[in-house]
């Protein structure tokens, strides 16, 4: 059974599929969406341990599906890679060097896929956690402060565990390459 997902989230059938040929084989559940919504909702729905979008997409564009996920708490720390054909679409909108997501050109092959992939999750590591929002003025005190370090110690718990995930993928990945 699979345990890791990875969300290509592209318009092109051929790229989603040599996404999907050129990934190791064995425990990887590659999950596909043509359009930025479809890619979205999955996102929310299966939670995917890496994700692959395109740029430019319909229905909703890569860049709108990259601003939703930096701006969700529980997903901007998740690995991403994205891809297009050419450099500058991605440039005009957000600023080199990209921090903490990775970029890979179109076309691409197996190594420069494998190496982004890389790329992303380490960045993915160096993420700072998001703090929770501050309980409103008057609200419930202690008790909305305790609720919030044991989400915050649950939240931690996941982190590890995607962390010790990341490095089986990374593993497995290098064992396939040599």
């Amino acid at each position: 059974m699979a345990t890791h997902k990875i969300l290509v989230i592209d318009d092109s059938n051929v790229i989603r599929n040599m996404v999907r040929d050129m990934l190791p084989k064995g425990n990887f559940d590659v999950l596909e969406a043509k359009d930025g919504l479809q890619g979205l909702n999955l996102i929310h729905q299966e939670r995917p341990t890496l994700i692959m979008l395109d740029f430019l997409l319909p229905k909703m564009s890569g860049y709108e599906v990259f601003q939703r996920i930096q701006e969700s708490p529980e997903l901007c720390s998740t690995p991403l890679v994205l891809m297009s054909g050419r450099r500058e679409e991605v440039t005009e909108k957000l600023q080199e060097p990209f921090e903490y997501f990775e970029f890979v050109q179109k076309p691409f092959d197996q190594k420069e896929l494998i190496e982004a992939i890389k790329a992303a999750m380490a960045k993915a590591k160096r993420r700072p956690v998001v703090a929770a929002a501050a309980p409103a003025a008057g609200g419930g005190g202690s008790a909305d402060v305790q609720a919030l370090n044991e989400k915050i110690v649950k939240m931690q718990a996941e982190i590890d565990g995607m962390k010790k995930q990341m490095a089986q993928i990374l593993a497995f990945i290098k064992q396939k390459l040599k």
